[in-house]
């Protein structure tokens, strides 16, 4: 090794994931002694990552979408960026970017090769073809890395029904910060629910995340046309920005015509989010498929009681009964009356809030992924 910091080069799809997600792992990367690069295709959130000093480079070609052409041209692009940066560990994130940085990483002569697993490309509902292209991708894949940092448990166990060797697999888990996303004090909480402009009586029920229909909004928005009859003081708030580039996100049309029909109300991307779970009563997540739901962990670390579909992910948040409940996925009559269950009864709310925050405490951390992250870097370069 030479004497200049070592270098580590996170590939995602998007500037969205290395902002939203990742954005406070890098700067403690950073304030322990690496050099971070990022690549993913350039967007809006370019800017602020260049402001938190964090270099990122453009892979012009790539996409979240399945495009032989494009895709190979990504694969070119990565060759050329890993020979020219020369970095001492590549860390893969997302699919797309998991499938093919990993082999290129290895093609290029990167020594240390990491992915993290942010929740496996196929759920039990998919089709057996489907998951068994998407499961053989990951197999293939995971032979020319050093480490898989998986996130979720339960796809430890599929990796390892899969045939990737033990060793290889870390259970990493997902992490908030403790410090922003707390239980609000009665004046925290008056304050947020007067910016949002919810009135004493009524029950505010919030989803959080990208506007696209795989996270159930579909159900979210039936449920909501439901409650008038269930909850009379009930109030369903969506935050999260359009997603135009997903061939199943919703458009501006979409949402006014939502808007009548269901009477949910869309706050669009925030960046104080800890306001807007100190204002809500109710968190609901309906997504049909999931690795480890962050929205989820900062409502539950601010004391709110999270209604959620039983899939991967969500069952690793929520302690049905104890912080939250979980309910069919795809089942809007299920998630009305689950929420409907906690709109009436205050007192199991701010139960189940209270253990919700105990459960974040316990094992939401972000700390301890970072530090697991590092030791994995400093393994890999001491080798």
């Amino acid at each position: 090794m030479s004497s200049r910091r070592p270098r580590v080069l996170h590939v995602a799809t998007t500037d969205m994931s290395l902002e939203l997600l990742l954005r406070p792992q890098f700067e403690a990367f950073i304030e322990a002694g690496y050099e971070i690069i990022t690549a993913s295709a350039a967007g809006r959130y370019v800017a602020s990552l260049e402001a938190a000093g964090i270099r990122h480079i453009a892979l012009d070609n790539a996409t979240r979408e399945m495009d032989p052409r494009r895709d190979a041209k990504t694969v070119r692009e990565m060759v050329r960026l890993f020979r020219r940066e020369r970095p001492d560990i590549v860390h893969t994130h997302n699919p797309k970017p998991g499938w093919f940085g990993r082999v290129t990483a290895r093609a290029a002569g990167v020594k240390g090769v990491v992915n993290t697993v942010h929740g496996l490309y196929a759920t039990t509902t998919d089709s057996r073809s489907r998951r068994a292209v998407i499961y053989g991708l990951e197999r293939a894949a995971s032979a020319f890395s050093d480490v898989e940092l998986v996130q979720n448990p339960e796809d430890v166990r599929i990796l390892r029904r899969l045939g990737i060797p033990a060793h290889k697999l870390v259970t990493l888990g997902n992490g908030i910060d403790l410090g922003r996303f707390v239980v609000p004090t009665p004046e925290r909480r008056a304050h947020a629910r007067q910016e949002l402009g919810l009135a004493d009586d009524e029950i505010a029920i919030g989803a959080v995340g990208r506007l696209v229909w795989e996270k159930g909004l579909r159900q979210v928005f039936d449920a909501a046309g439901q409650l008038p009859w269930r909850v009379e003081n009930a109030r369903v708030l969506v935050i999260g920005p359009l997603d135009p580039a997903k061939p199943d996100g919703l458009g501006p049309r979409d949402l006014a015509r939502i808007e009548s029909e269901s009477g949910v109300r869309f706050l669009g991307e925030r960046t104080d989010m800890e306001l807007v779970y100190h204002a809500l009563d109710i968190y609901a997540l309906a997504s049909h498929r999931e690795g480890f739901p962050r929205a989820a962990m900062e409502a539950a670390a601010s004391g709110v009681p999270v209604v959620a579909s039983d899939i991967r992910g969500s069952r690793q948040v929520v302690e049905h009964g104890r912080t939250g409940l979980l309910f069919p996925v795809r089942d809007a009559c299920e998630l009305a009356e689950a929420i409907t269950r906690l709109s009436k009864d205050p007192r199991r709310r701010a139960e189940m809030g209270a253990a919700a925050r105990q459960k974040a405490e316990r094992e939401f951390d972000q700390r301890r992924v970072i530090d697991l992250t590092l030791a994995t870097y400093e393994e890999l370069l001491a080798r």
